[in-house]
């Protein structure tokens, strides 16, 4: 029944790193239930030896019949029996639980599908850890299936996996594997115990001793969890993120990697969250809206379109100077400049990134701030945007159509980075790009043919009930049901341009917004994404495939040199369809404003990104090896604060000023004045007995156990030839030890500073200098006081293990 019982309570314990991804606590009480089933029909068929293969399709067939009860009840026979109508029920919860997860951020929900897929899946966890620990007996491949279930959490979420969820789940796993082998040690063999009578011997078999064997695997297991733990701290990261929430690297300040919700989700989220709630507001010098962009994405690998690593060197922070030259963009194009003023709303939270207008030559905002060199994005990795306020100067090109239709072509760097497609893009997509832009001459007519085929042409509806962006969903809104929201259009103009030739990437921010008494105002409604599309000489030029207005993106806006027959650029114009005007959950009065929205940068599938912040290797490695001297000089620090508080007490004079009589209480009870100092030098002459029992273990030198004070220091200074003032310092040290041990009184003693002293310089003159230096940095004698701390943290451990409740004793027994 051990392993059983061990496999169940370490699947519970692994089930509690889920707790990040749920705002109740109903998930973890019904997955408990379904792990207690499991465990519990484990366990019987270990007690009455029940064949192995007959456990796990019980198990399964309990855990179907706890869900049915729990979560469909009410239509199954008798409230437990399952049947067609309790199966249609918990068919449309897994269907709603699917939804809901798609639709949510981290941490979701209780709802009833979502508790139903969450309990589920741990029973099915623990059938499996059940099946290989207990049935087939591979104990260590139960760490498989755990961490599967523990790394859900840190697919989902950005946030580092706390260290008390991971040691909790780590002994899980440990009790998993010392349950095993103490199974398998105590069928190694019986010891026999002979017992002789006077009249017959009595053999009487006795239970293999393997406390030590066991003492030792959990000691080597906790030694395990703790370096798991501590060495990413000491270590620098050459991952995104280091598995816990601290140490060098952890994008919490001084790392190398920054939290990045995955932008298409995230984007998703936003449009479908009932309450509008504001973002940010901006001023604008020309009193223009603008496009505030976040993210560039640059790689589509068929399914979905991701960013490249980001890079923000540390010559390239905003606070040293103006921002890199806009990629293409020649010196003699014709820009528009604006000023414009950004406030983010204080309850956004974990924005890394600035909504900007694209392209900005100048950011001023508090923080270290940097941009990446190929596409102006603005981030940090140690600070965020919420609460900010900032300005930024930009200079949007204004093209003409004229000009772009004779844009040289792109650059080879821009080709090979902006033109890649996966060979498996189906090939109804690339003959539906050619076949749409056949009229067009040079890359900007097919540009403007590609944007009027999903706004006017090609009979496209908006809609946020649609399936996402990977491969599959692209080819059927290309070429069937033609049904989408920004993404869709967005990531489908970037792949027909790409086809065509035309380099291309995807935007991620939001439109201009409303227009306010004091500005602009952005709404999470406004969240949007639009293709940028690249051209010679002017840069990178963002395109509008999305419909506009009450039927699409609200406050989405075509640009001016989309529109072939307007030769001179002008700003765009805002939608004349208000994007979502103040309802009443967002007016000042309302309930929304009651609560806190932490609304734009909620994790919707959120991911860790690394970004090269310029730090070179050796920096890093230097780093690590700074802290982890810092670490291995800790026993030297323990022992010299020790040393320090030991010569504060060996320093006083200590005098019995009743001289040799007896120190005890008056006859009236109260404590004499020689009692009261009998108590205070038994300290002093303690701590110098035990400072030269400490150096003499640094030093590598022998104290026998039945040595008297005075046999020790007359053997030590005969055996290394002290100076006689180092052996008369020795001698009194051990005269004022015989007399705490063995006198009424201690007379005069005075101070042993000096003589401790004296006798530490004349046994450090005998050693070599490597071990007096290993005395100073890692000395012998607290690596021995922490090596028995640690004993008795584990026997302490194994104390409480061989606890047993025991019920009263049955009578004639």
């Amino acid at each position: 029944m051990r392993l059983p019982i061990a496999s169940g309570v370490a699947t519970g314990a692994v089930a509690i790193a889920l707790y990040p991804l749920f705002q109740g606590g109903a998930w973890f009480w019904s997955s408990l239930g379904a792990i207690l089933i499991v465990t519990g029909i484990g366990a019987l068929a270990g007690h009455y030896t029940l064949p192995g293969w007959l456990a796990p399709p019980a198990q399964v067939l309990a855990v179907f019949v706890y869900l049915t009860a729990a979560f469909a009840g009410d239509e199954a026979w008798a409230r437990v029996v399952p049947t067609w109508d309790s199966l249609a029920k918990l068919d449309r919860l897994l269907t709603t639980g699917f939804t809901d997860i798609q639709r949510f951020a981290a941490p979701v929900p209780d709802s009833t599908g979502i508790v139903l897929l969450t309990c589920g899946g741990v029973g099915l966890i623990a059938v499996l850890v059940d099946l290989l620990a207990a049935r087939l007996r591979r104990a260590a491949l139960t760490g498989l299936p755990l961490l599967a279930l523990f790394t859900v959490p840190a697919a989902v979420i950005a946030e580092p996996i706390s260290w008390p969820a991971f040691i909790i789940g780590a002994l899980g796993y440990l009790g998993i594997l010392v349950a095993d082998g103490r199974e398998r040690v105590s069928h190694w063999g019986r010891a026999v115990l002979v017992r002789r009578t006077s009249s017959f011997t009595v053999a009487r078999p006795s239970p293999a001793d393997t406390g030590a064997l066991r003492l030792s695997g959990k000691r080597i297991g906790f030694t395990a969890i703790v370096l798991a733990v501590l060495l990413p701290a000491l270590l620098p990261t050459m991952e995104p993120n280091p598995l816990f929430g601290f140490g060098v690297g952890n994008g919490r300040g001084g790392g190398n990697s920054i939290s990045i919700p995955n932008p298409m989700v995230n984007l998703r989220g936003q449009l479908s969250l009932p309450e509008n709630s504001t973002v940010l507001t901006y001023e604008a010098s020309d009193s223009t809206p603008r496009y505030l962009r976040m993210y560039s994405l640059d790689i589509f690998d068929g399914e979905q379109w991701t960013m490249s690593e980001p890079r923000g060197r540390p010559e390239d922070r905003t606070s040293d100077g103006p921002m890199p030259l806009p990629p293409g963009q020649a010196a003699s194009a014709p820009v528009t400049p604006a000023t414009v003023t950004v406030t983010v709303s204080d309850q956004v939270r974990r924005l890394s990134f600035l909504p900007l207008p694209y392209p900005v030559s100048k950011v001023t905002v508090a923080g270290d701030w940097r941009p990446d060199r190929d596409t102006l994005m603005v981030f940090s990795t140690r600070n965020t945007a919420g609460g900010l306020t900032y300005q930024a100067v930009t200079a949007e090109p204004e093209p003409t159509a004229d000009g772009l239709k004779s844009a040289a072509p792109p650059v080879t760097a821009i080709r090979e980075r902006y033109l890649a497609l996966p060979e498996e893009l189906p090939e109804e997509i690339r003959q539906l790009a050619l076949r749409e832009t056949e009229r067009g001459s040079s890359p900007y007519e097919q540009a403007i043919q590609l944007q009027e085929f999903f706004t006017e042409s090609g009979g496209f509806t908006y809609s946020l009930a649609t399936q996402g962006h990977d491969g599959p969903a692209l080819t059927d809104f290309l070429i069937r049901n033609r049904t989408g929201y920004c993404e869709q259009f967005a990531a489908s103009m970037a792949v027909l341009a790409r086809v065509l030739g035309i380099p291309s990437r995807v935007a991620i921010g939001y439109t201009g917004g409303s227009v306010t008494s004091s500005g602009w105002q952005v709404r999470t409604h406004d969240s949007h994404a639009w293709p940028e599309l690249y051209f010679e000489g002017t840069g990178w030029l963002r395109f509008e495939p999305t419909p506009a207005g009450g039927a699409g993106q609200g406050s989405a806006t075509v640009p001016s040199y989309t529109r072939p027959e307007v030769a001179p650029a002008t700003p765009d114009e805002p939608s004349a369809a208000p994007s979502s005007g103040p309802t009443g959950s967002d007016s000042p009065t309302g309930a929304a404003n009651d609560r806190r929205n932490e609304i734009l940068d909620r994790e919707f599938g959120g991911a860790l990104t690394p970004v090269d912040e310029g730090m070179p290797l050796a920096a890093k490695i230097g780093i690590g090896v700074a802290i982890a001297l810092l670490i291995a000089l800790i026993p030297g620090l323990i022992r010299w604060q020790l040393r320090v508080r030991r010569g504060r007490l060996y320093s006083r004079r200590v005098r019995d000023p009743a001289g040799d009589g007896p120190a005890g209480p008056d006859p009236t009870g109260a404590v004499s004045p020689s009692a009261s100092r009998e108590i205070r030098w038994e300290p002093v002459v303690m701590a110098s007995w035990a400072e030269l029992d400490d150096v003499l273990c640094d030093y590598g030198m022998s104290r026998q156990a039945s040595e008297s004070p005075r046999a020790l220091a007359r053997r030590l200074a005969e055996q290394y030839v002290f100076e006689p003032e180092a052996a008369a310092a020795l001698a009194r040290i051990a005269s004022a030890v015989e007399r705490m041990l063995y006198a009424r009184t201690p007379g005069e003693i005075g101070t042993l500073r000096e003589d401790m002293r004296s006798v530490r310089r004349a046994l450090a003159a005998t050693v070599t200098r490597g071990r007096r230096i290993r005395a100073v940095l890692l000395p012998p004698s607290t690596l021995l006081r922490m090596r028995a701390m640690g004993g008795r943290v584990l026997d302490g451990f194994d104390r409480l293990e061989n606890i047993r409740f025991r019920g009263p004793a049955r009578k004639g027994a």
